[in-house]
């Protein structure tokens, strides 16, 4: 409708000779880990944002495991003696990756669209008043999102070490006991401010939502075993309840009562087919994970290839009822913004899929 890699996951390689004016002069550059020359292509995503360091202390020969993600393995690299800032730094560079920034931003970008569609339609409401109550509201869709990865992360960590070892728990940022307390802190934080903030309707949306991420990630439910309900899951959270709850709960902040438009109609269908765009192809780069755990999706039981096709064809479909949408019904959008650009999209997908 969603890497770069973190300061702990360099690999060193196997023996690193210690420096001396023999070695400098006289041998080759021992040549990077092949996988470092992607750090620039993920750092481009912009999921992760780290600051480099590197090792000054020599370190000693011993073997190189491939399934070893650290950042030093040198003396005081993870020890004692490295500063308390940089600890501090470390962490919260987990605790970030912890929440897929990618994730976050999606949900922010939907809340601001439907809370924006709302006040257009009833600007004569509009208070400041209200703007900690949206900002409220914007922190609580958060801590949901925090909760739904964080808790799929720890019941993930060994498919995760194959499928995205570039995530804390499976590189070793980040303990699971840590994790499970930002989970609970996430649908503690969650549950309190819509409870005491939106009424009993959107926090029965809002526990519904929690449930559905719960039974989706943990025995002996797992629901991501099976492709269909795990895509159904992944479209009810992310495009009807997201949006729904949204506008439903900006206009009941407005004192008025829920009403359907064509426009909130429009970006409800649209985001709902787009996150089952993204619950279809959300596995693709983790079949090998997946089928050595034997977790079965679209991926691993119709095909890589099968999958993508699928996927844009929905996409697309998206984009052309779009156009559709704008020339049979002037009156509820413009179509001098909503044809060029969804056929620019659908234009741009096709080139990419072809």
């Amino acid at each position: 409708m969603e890497l770069s890699l973190s300061p702990t996951s360099h690999r060193v390689p196997s023996t690193i000779p210690a420096l001396n004016s023999h070695t400098l002069f006289t041998k080759a550059t021992t040549p990077q880990p092949l996988f470092l020359g992607f750090s620039k292509h993920f750092h481009s995503i912009g999921l992760l944002h780290h600051t480099h360091r590197s090792c000054l202390n020599p370190i000693p020969k011993r073997p190189w495991r491939p399934g070893s993600i650290r950042a030093c393995t040198g003396v005081g690299a993870a020890g004692s003696n490295r500063p308390f800032a940089n600890k501090v730094l470390d962490l919260k560079d987990a605790c970030w990756r912890f929440l897929r920034p990618h994730t976050i931003r999606g949900t922010t970008l939907g809340s601001f669209a439907l809370v924006a569609r709302a006040l257009i339609e009833n600007s004569n409401l509009i208070k400041w008043s209200l703007l900690f109550k949206a900002f409220s509201g914007l922190f609580a869709l958060i801590c949901g999102n925090g909760y739904i990865v964080g808790i799929n992360q720890i019941y993930d960590i060994s498919i995760d070490k194959v499928n995205k070892p570039y995530l804390p728990i499976a590189a070793g940022d980040l303990s699971v006991r840590s994790a499970w307390f930002l989970v609970i802190f996430f649908a503690v934080a969650g549950l309190s401010i819509v409870g005491l903030n939106f009424g009993p309707f959107i926090f029965s949306l809002y526990t519904l939502g929690l449930f559905l991420g719960t039974i989706y990630s943990v025995p002996p439910f797992r629901m991501k075993r099976f492709p269909v309900a795990a895509f159904l899951i992944i479209a009810t959270v992310r495009g009807f309840l997201l949006n729904f709850g949204v506008y439903y709960a900006t206009r009941a902040a407005l004192g008025l009562t829920f009403e359907w438009s064509s426009p909130v109609v429009f970006i409800t269908t649209f985001v709902t087919f787009f996150a089952l765009v993204i619950a279809i192809t959300k596995d693709l780069p983790d079949v090998e994970g997946d089928r050595k755990y034997q977790i079965s999706t679209f991926a691993t039981k119709l095909g890589v290839r099968n999958i993508v096709f699928l996927g844009s064809g929905i996409l697309l479909m998206n984009y052309i009822v779009s156009v559709l949408a704008a020339i049979y019904m002037p009156e509820a959008f413009r179509r001098w913004l909503l044809i060029p650009a969804h056929t620019i999209f659908a234009l741009s997908l096709i080139n990419q899929v072809c």
